[in-house]
């Protein structure tokens, strides 16, 4: 029996009905009719660089492995024995020539052809044939743009290049900066959960009213910092990368407000016009930045280099799942769990080529920044927690997302500016996107 929700009586263009963050019903079809039906990021393929390597995640609740075979293709397989449904590897990550199910045996390649089954004739006379067809199941749609891994679990997805559309340019503006021209996952991972619906920290990270109250404890604390320790020493070390990124959220009113804030159809967006690289490292003259850029400058040219440097972008969405930050080379994969719990991958980015301490800056801004103990995301999950509870009570019924409404200015054909760099467009363009793909039924 399918369910009778009447989608477009649950979102207005001011607000939104309390129950898309709160009813478990909801959350199911959103895991059916968003998080199966299109692109999901899994990873980058810097994950798995040799033949033989593998990683583990997860679609929509689906356990996967993606893998890289002795042929150099990637593969993105379902994480489940074709014989009893035994999950063939708990590791979120390793190397292996073959995939074994710990419960009878099978085992498969890892292009997830079937390799070997013990006993086979106890399978009937066709058992050979049978076998053939008994692999590990693809995943319908896997596609790459510039390293990073996409797959879907419907094979009737819109092309990857549409669905990223002008967001490409975010993934251009990360890569391009790489004096090598490529980059890597690397430094481990974070992984954080939180008390909250999967949307929050999606809405979050385009949200520039936030700072100023959410994070006033860690601005008033770098405010106290003495000035001496926020220049970098001679040596070429700048870990106050994040002290200044904490200056930074307590920024005046009116540099929020002139923030850019791009969205597109697909509920994608991205801020802009506030990091410069100045802000970033302490001088353009400094050794480590200087050193960088002179590598830059040797593969692409002065003039590209200044293009590459001069692009602005802050967080950039990658809607249902992905959000990423250029400049401080951060990467978050957004695993939903359940209506009310939501787990958050975060990764750091190496900038091929680049000095060796601006990867220490990195790790050294994801401790900080981005990890549970750090001055940030504890404010942040507190407060998704504090939402989420308010908005699992029957009343109020509706939440107001209307500032900018009215402001906002098209730009091209798929792509919306705010009015602001604080208008809340950024949501009315997810919740677009939401009604799009919850209106779609089997």
């Amino acid at each position: 029996m399918k369910p009778s929700i009447n989608f477009d009586e649950l979102i207005k263009k001011d607000s939104i009905h309390h129950s898309v963050y709160s009813d478990p019903l909801i959350f199911k079809l959103e895991m059916d009719r968003i998080f199966s039906r299109t692109w999901l990021m899994l990873g980058h393929e810097s994950q798995i660089p040799l033949p033989g390597d593998f990683m583990t995640t997860d679609m929509a609740g689906q356990s996967v492995i993606v893998s890289r075979a002795e042929n150099g293709e990637i593969y993105a397989l379902f994480n489940r024995c074709t014989h009893r449904g035994a999950l063939l590897t708990i590791e979120s990550k390793g190397h292996a020539s073959m995939f074994t199910c710990p419960y009878h045996g099978w085992t498969y390649k890892t292009t997830g052809e079937i390799h070997f089954v013990p006993k086979p004739n106890g399978y009937g006379e066709n058992h050979q044939q049978k076998f053939s067809e008994l692999g590990l199941l693809k995943i319908p749609s896997l596609s790459m743009y510039r390293g990073f891994i996409f797959a879907s679990l419907s094979s009737e997805v819109e092309s990857l290049d549409s669905f990223l559309g002008p967001m490409k340019s975010s993934f251009d503006d990360l890569v391009d900066r790489a004096p090598d021209g490529d980059i890597e996952i690397a430094g481990g991972v974070f992984k954080h959960a939180y008390d909250g619906n999967w949307k929050l920290v999606l809405e979050n990270h385009l949200d520039g009213v936030h700072p100023n109250y959410v994070h006033i404890s860690s601005v008033m604390a770098a405010r106290h910092q003495p000035k001496e320790e926020s220049v970098a020493s001679s040596k070429g070390h700048y870990s106050d990368i994040a002290v200044r990124q904490m200056l930074q959220n307590g920024a005046p009113d009116h540099v929020w407000e002139e923030l850019g804030m791009w969205t597109t159809d697909q509920g994608h967006g991205y801020m802009g016009d506030y990091h410069n690289d100045s802000r970033l490292v302490v001088g353009m003259n400094h050794p480590d930045f200087k050193s960088y850029k002179d590598k830059l400058v040797a593969r692409v040219g002065d003039a590209e280099a200044e293009r590459i440097l001069s692009v602005t972008r802050w967080n950039s969405i990658i809607y249902p799942n992905v959000s990423f930050m250029s400049q401080f080379r951060q990467l978050r994969i957004v695993h939903p769990i359940s209506v009310d719990r939501t787990v958050v991958y975060t990764y750091n980015v190496r900038l091929k080529g680049a000095p060796e301490s601006m990867f220490r800056d990195t790790v050294a801004f994801s401790n900080v920044v981005n990890g549970t103990a750090s001055w940030v995301l504890t404010d942040d999950l507190e407060v998704y927690g504090r939402v989420q509870k308010g908005l699992a009570m029957s009343q109020p019924e509706w939440i107001d997302i209307g500032r900018g409404l009215g402001t906002d200015v098209q730009e091209g054909e798929h792509v919306v500016r705010g009015g602001t760099g604080t208008s809340e467009i950024f949501i009315r363009r997810q919740f677009s996107a939401w009604l799009n793909y919850m209106k779609q039924e089997a």
